[in-house]
């Protein structure tokens, strides 16, 4: 008898906890001061416009016939060969649910890493190479490039995910779960309601006040991964015609979906409030890491060796 009263207790806090969450990040979201958008000026949106930039690698065909539950579109430097091959060889795995495409830059003329590329390239047909240098000042541009690529050659997609190469993800929970999600204007990840720019010149993400005024920035979902229903791809890409380009990637498209006024949301495990997007760097144990979706902080070789581990016993957990 108490174990049940117990156990209805736990619930019923669950529940209560759910919605109190909810109203806190809907009037902190609502509280804050949206301004009215206004459009770029041309020559300033020129540095994000898909129009500026020509695809080196393309795979136009890739999504032409299939429509995949889920595209992993992950950002990587061009020399980040060691990486894309541990990701094709872990989640990244081709299947019927899944699609993965990995998404550069240009390298530094005279690496040579530009040859090896292609070469690997002609045996994966999975890179997309855009005519921007690869830099971390460029992962805003990158993003929309990306963003925009999937609205016009994979329309017939349900969901994108970006993703670092550093990153573990439970595949197969991330499938189930994805199929009882919103299939419209969802984006969810480890969502951060308390941004702020950084002020501060030494700064690696320091913003002047003539590039962002404001004082806080609206909800975003960190860069390490999130999900986005794939009708959001294009309107995001729409939406950064009236955002001024800044180089933190992930607070950018938090801007824009300001614009679109929509708001990112948490994603937890009941009744534990378990954040499902862990972007901190934890040590492995295959059960704890069966009740997530992502996992952050992962080497090539240590991936390949966790998911060996992981794979043989995680549905026992």
């Amino acid at each position: 008898m108490r174990t049940t009263f117990t156990c209805r207790l736990v619930k019923l806090f669950a529940v209560i906890s759910a919605l109190v969450l909810s109203a806190h990040i809907l009037v902190s979201t609502l509280s804050k001061h949206v301004p009215k958008p206004y459009p770029v000026p041309v020559e300033d949106y020129r540095v994000l416009s898909p129009q500026t930039y020509h695809y080196v690698l393309n795979q136009p065909t890739a999504c032409r016939d299939r429509s995949p539950l889920l595209v992993f579109m992950v950002p990587v430097a061009p020399h980040q060969a060691e990486a894309r091959e541990a990701i094709r060889a872990t989640w990244g795995a081709p299947n019927e649910d899944t699609l993965t495409l990995f998404y550069a830059g240009l390298p530094e003329e005279g690496s040579g890493v530009q040859d090896k590329l292609e070469d690997e390239n002609r045996k994966h047909a999975d890179i997309i190479q855009m005519s921007f240098q690869d830099t971390y000042q460029n992962l805003t541009i990158k993003t929309m490039m990306i963003m925009n690529w999937l609205a016009t050659y994979c329309p017939n997609a349900n969901y994108f995910m970006k993703v670092d190469a550093d990153i573990f993800v439970n595949v197969l929970y991330l499938i189930r779960w994805l199929r009882s999600s919103p299939q419209q204007g969802f984006i969810t990840g480890s969502v951060i309601t308390d941004g702020r720019p950084r002020r501060e010149s030494n700064s690696k993400w320091y913003l002047s006040e003539e590039v962002y005024p404001e004082d806080s920035f609206p909800p975003y979902v960190s860069g390490a991964g999130y999900v986005l229903s794939a009708d959001l791809a294009g309107r995001i890409s729409w939406a950064s015609r009236f955002v001024r380009m800044i180089p933190m990637e992930d607070v950018y498209v938090g801007l824009c979906l300001r614009v679109l006024g929509v708001r990112p949301v948490y994603s937890y495990s009941l009744p534990t409030f378990r954040n499902l997007f862990e972007i901190r760097k934890v040590e492995y144990n295959r059960c704890s890491f069966a009740r997530c979706l992502i996992v952050n902080g992962f080497k090539p070789s240590k991936l390949l060796h966790v998911w060996t581990d992981f794979s043989k016993g995680h549905t026992s957990c």
